[in-house]
């Protein structure tokens, strides 16, 4: 029996190299007709994916991967009755990486320094440090236990928050106590940097409306590399214009930002056009767990990463 795979683009085709006999792969990305009315295994593009996939509507579709941690929208398009899996294990060090990043670069005031270049002008400034900051880390499932590891050597003082109070092991860094989301409010004003990692749910929209922007400290920083949802725009902006908080943000509620928006001009933000995952790690990532669905498939096994 052949098994049917379809993948989006020939470049990660490539990063998959030579796969197990009796293994059909094809390039589709979903816009155009589908090369059978059976295929075992789906690759939706990784941006915009989950818009496209009405197009697998009346195929018989043993199992979705998806290319992105998030799967927002997927439910809404996805034909039933056919399994999705999201790309847990792919997306984790990039997006601890640019988170990271963000809070050196918003810190150190390092968009000053490159302002100050482009002008031609020395413009030393006294600035936040990384190191002894109590950082709260808002979410620790994969990309907020993949922040906690990269952030043990800068000596912060680290503090999580999720969904499910617990204590976890991570390498690294040892045993963790995570508090349950009952405990955000008591926490947020003790905190000069807030790190938001959670999916989009009903439950997360909106969690950092005004009022709970109002409870953080004058002057922390907040990082958005979750979902744009998890944060109130408005309030955002309105908490920016006055000075009361800083933030560096990933994502957006409206993406792409348009001209005009008003976080463009918006002071005291570090803005990133939801890059986290988009990295040279990325394509070797997924080749690897497209390879693992391939072969748990070959050998009768369930999938993994089901979300839906």
């Amino acid at each position: 029996m052949t098994l049917l795979v379809t993948v989006p683009t020939e470049r990660l085709a490539a990063n998959l190299g030579a796969l197990p006999e009796g293994v059909d792969l094809r390039i589709w990305d979903l816009r155009s007709p589908a090369p059978a009315d059976r295929i075992d295994i789906v690759v939706p593009p990784y941006m915009g994916g989950s818009s496209v996939l009405s197009a697998l509507d009346g195929l018989d579709v043993r199992l979705v991967q998806g290319q992105s941690i998030g799967y927002d929208g997927v439910a809404e398009t996805l034909p039933a009755g056919i399994p999705f899996a999201n790309a847990a294990s792919v997306h984790e060090a990039s997006t601890a990486e640019l988170a990271v990043g963000m809070m050196i670069a918003a810190q150190r005031q390092l968009p000053r320094f490159v302002a100050a270049q482009e002008r031609g002008e020395w413009a030393p400034v006294f600035a936040e440090s990384l190191a002894d900051r109590r950082v709260l880390l808002v979410g620790f499932g994969g990309v907020g236990t993949a922040i906690a590891r990269r952030l043990a050597p800068f000596e912060v003082e680290l503090t999580a928050v999720a969904r499910t109070a617990r204590t976890e092991q991570i390498d690294g860094i040892g045993e963790v106590s995570v508090h349950g989301m009952d405990d955000l409010d008591a926490l947020l004003p003790g905190a000069e940097i807030v790190v938001l990692s959670l999916p989009s749910t009903d439950e997360t929209h909106h969690l950092f409306d005004a009022a709970r922007i109002a409870r953080m400290a004058p002057g922390a920083l907040l990082v958005n590399v979750g979902r744009g949802p998890l944060v109130e725009t408005d309030a955002l902006v309105a908490a920016l214009n006055s000075g009361a908080i800083r933030a560096a943000s990933d994502v957006f509620e409206e993406e792409p930002l348009p001209a005009g928006h008003p976080l463009w001009s918006t002071p005291n933000l570090l803005i990133t056009p939801h890059g986290g995952g988009a990295s040279t790690a990325m394509n070797p990532r997924m080749a690897r767990l497209i390879r693992r669905q391939i072969d748990r498939m070959l050998a009768g096994e369930p999938p993994v990463n089901i979300v839906l």
